[in-house]
């Protein structure tokens, strides 16, 4: 229950914030997560596009891109993936929590 609501808020503020990493034809590379990290630690949530051209699936690109950038993925739909980092979700969770 407490993960629900956190992951609400999270998609409320995934909705005014336009922190966006897009993924594109040469797919997954040690730059991409280089940018993720980055992006999350400025930002602690962002938005990853995912080109209709890439052929992974949405879901397997997002749990790869969460391990390699120890983020949390808040949500995937369509061809976009909602991620945080692991203090924004915790802080959350125990914030709705008391």
């Amino acid at each position: 229950m407490m993960e629900k609501e956190a992951k609400k808020e999270l998609m409320r503020r995934a909705l005014k914030d336009n922190h966006i990493v897009h993924v594109g034809k040469d797919g997954l590379k040690g730059s991409l997560y280089d940018e993720v990290k980055t992006q999350i630690k400025k930002n602690h949530l962002i938005k990853i596009k995912i080109l209709e051209n890439v052929e992974i699936k949405t879901n397997d690109i997002a749990d790869t891109i969460s391990k390699n950038t120890e983020s949390i993925v808040v949500d995937v739909r369509g061809n976009v993936i909602i991620l945080t980092d692991k203090r924004t979700w915790t802080s959350l969770i125990q914030k709705n929590s008391k």
